[in-house]
């Protein structure tokens, strides 16, 4: 079974949750929209300094997200003196991150969900949400994901099960947040 099969009930479980049906929509804020990439941001970019302090972004040049997702963010937040609130999975998910920092393992866990999935479908996310969406864009898309199947395994299931369900609980809390 691949990795893909085996956290297909968790990736279904995220892709399900109200808050991904607003962005699919295509009517979400631009604020709204802006205070998700502000609490996505942390995460990717913990993840990506982790994953770099053990070589695991090498040869995946176009990978890393966090200078995008800050791009998209200040070109959307209008209120330059104040940021938005940070959910309290953002806290969540950056300690365990932080508590698995030195397996390269997990960490690549992390990679294949969030990253294939801005390869995936962020590409037609992408096209549904304010602003110039430079977190879904890419060089070579295909490529990529291939590069990342290359560094992934089955062993990686349980941790990236539970990024799927850091991504859910995201996607809960910023129900709270929809078209402020």
């Amino acid at each position: 079974m691949s990795l893909k099969e085996l956290t297909k009930e968790h990736h279904t479980n995220a892709e399900r949750q109200d808050f991904v049906k607003v962005m699919f929509k295509g009517d979400m804020s631009a604020k709204t929209y802006a205070t998700y990439l502000w609490n996505q941001f942390p995460m990717y970019e913990l993840l990506e300094v982790l994953c770099n302090t053990h070589g695991l972004l090498l040869d995946l040049d176009d990978i890393p997200r966090r200078n995008a997702i800050l791009k998209d963010f200040e070109e959307l937040w209008e209120d330059k003196e104040n940021k938005p609130p940070l959910c309290p999975v953002v806290k969540e998910y950056l300690d365990h991150i932080m508590s698995i920092k030195h397996d390269p393992h997990k960490l690549m866990a992390h990679v294949y969900v969030r990253h294939m999935g801005d390869l995936s479908g962020g590409q037609m996310i992408a096209k549904r949400v304010p602003g110039e969406g430079r977190m879904y864009k890419f060089n070579d898309p295909d490529l990529l994901k291939q590069k990342i199947r290359a560094k992934i395994d089955d062993y990686m299931a349980d941790e990236a099960k539970l990024c799927f369900e850091f991504a859910t609980k995201l996607f809960k809390q910023m129900m709270d947040h929809v078209n402020e």
